[in-house]
């Protein structure tokens, strides 16, 4: 266990300037296309309203998210656009490390969370990207997280550490 006293603490716990909501979706089923909207609702028990995820026995991964950065380094990786439609992520954050929110909680719009790990690639990056796919989304997937306190989030809101 880390000394919470330790310059090593102090810098893990370090404010952090708040991230954007660059970008929504939800997949109403599964292996279909991701519906792009401006708001969604995080329920503690379901997780995203209308995403075929939507399951209370689901409560380890009821959103998942994905920074814009990763994106662009993935579409590098690729040297091809990628979309976050392709990734199939609920929400695209702008200007924060996602992995800074390890065992922290925070606000994103109405809604209290905190992450429960990192949203590791699936077989179908392969066969949305080709070949290589996979590799390159490889520590660049995002997070999931727990939804703790229900609440509306829109494009623009803040991520913020509780």
């Amino acid at each position: 266990m880390l000394n919470p006293k330790s310059p090593l603490a102090e810098l893990l716990n370090a404010r952090m300037r708040p991230g954007v909501v660059d970008w929504m979706g939800v997949r109403p089923i599964r292996r279909g296309p991701v519906s792009v909207v401006d708001s969604v609702v995080l329920d503690t028990q379901a997780g995203v309203i209308g995403d075929h995820y939507s399951n209370p026995k689901r409560g380890t991964r009821h959103v998942t998210l994905i920074q814009s950065e990763d994106i662009a380094a993935i579409a590098s990786y690729l040297d091809q656009k990628v979309t976050p439609e392709q990734l199939r992520r609920n929400i695209v954050i702008r200007g924060l490390n996602l992995l800074a929110l390890k065992d922290k909680r925070f606000r994103l719009g109405e809604a209290l969370l905190e992450m429960t790990g990192e949203c590791h690639p699936c077989s179908r990056m392969e066969e949305t990207f080709g070949t290589g796919g996979y590799n390159a989304v490889r520590g660049h997937g995002g997070i999931t997280a727990r939804v703790l306190k229900s609440g509306l989030v829109r494009l623009g809101d803040h991520l913020t550490v509780a």
